[in-house]
């Protein structure tokens, strides 16, 4: 009976744990980035995005002014990924582009007056 009982609490066990690594998820949204400008803010974006911890892809149509990205929930968040876009130069969504930033963008890059 002993035996049996600790072969039910291992494979409980072993059950749960298959379970606890399943919560990873991925997520797809799109940020509203109305002030890329050209084919440079979409590279410059997309490379910084590229090293956010979660982020598995993204896509900046400067055309649209769309930004696409994919990222893990467990590792990271849209508010997350916002600020990094932010910290690049660029709006994205609500989030103002850091003005530091912003003023080290190429001419090109920055909005036309």
């Amino acid at each position: 009976m002993k035996k049996l009982s600790l072969l039910v609490v291992l494979v409980t066990g072993l059950v749960t744990g298959a379970f606890a690594q399943a919560k990873k998820t991925l997520q797809t949204v799109v940020i509203s980035t109305p002030s890329v400008q050209c084919d440079m803010c979409k590279k410059r974006i997309e490379t910084f995005l590229a090293k956010e911890e979660g982020v598995t892809k993204s896509n900046v149509d400067y055309k649209k002014k769309k930004t696409t990205v994919t990222f893990y929930t467990d590792r990271t968040n849209i508010e997350n990924i916002k600020t990094a876009i932010a910290n690049v130069g660029y709006d994205a969504d609500d989030v103002s582009a850091n003005e530091e930033s912003y003023e080290k963008l190429p001419k090109c890059c920055k909005k036309p007056e």
